[in-house]
């Protein structure tokens, strides 16, 4: 999955800056069925990751059935924060 791709896919655009407060409510609103109806663990875990970038995402013991998965976002988390500085 590409990022720009996800974000023309559920916004409309790869530009950040002009997606529009009701757009991004409705892209959210699609990443979350998509995200429920999704049985590939991949294409899971990448629409979990943009939905926890957007502050959106399901918490971790609602949207992975496993312990190695719910790790695995919580090492994404983690690096997330790095990358912000906190």
């Amino acid at each position: 999955m590409n990022f720009d791709d996800q974000l023309r896919r559920y916004f409309g655009t790869d530009d950040l800056a002009t997606i529009a407060p009701t757009t991004l409510e409705t892209g959210i609103d699609r990443m979350r069925v998509d995200f429920g109806m999704e049985k590939d663990k991949g294409r899971r875990f990448a629409l979990w990751t943009l939905m926890f970038m957007f502050g959106a995402a399901p918490d971790l013991d609602v949207a992975f059935d496993n312990e190695a998965d719910r790790n695995t976002a919580r090492d994404f988390m983690d690096m997330m924060d790095k990358a912000a500085g906190a």
